[in-house]
């Protein structure tokens, strides 16, 4: 879930559950998370604007960044972004 996969990631909000972040440290590593354009990293660190694309089989999403916060909870993670595609 995209949720999961933002909130769980060093990349939008940081001090989620092991198992959200093991979700998107795998995500990362594979390859299936992309931020303007460049395989991202789990540590890197997502500014308003940013645009996202996440591959998670064969689902594929692409979001907005429009906010980052530093303690959003998983029902509040989604006014953190806008999906695109």
């Amino acid at each position: 879930e995209i949720s999961e996969c933002l909130v769980g990631s060093e990349m939008c909000i940081r001090d989620r559950s092991d198992k959200e972040k093991t979700i998107a440290n795998e995500a990362c590593d594979a390859g299936k998370v992309i931020v303007n354009g460049k395989q991202a990293r789990a540590s890197y660190d997502v500014k308003v604007g940013d645009i996202i694309e996440i591959n998670l089989g064969a689902r594929a999403l692409k979001v907005k960044v429009t906010n980052v916060s530093e303690y959003a909870t998983k029902e509040s993670a989604a006014e953190n972004y806008e999906v695109i595609a």
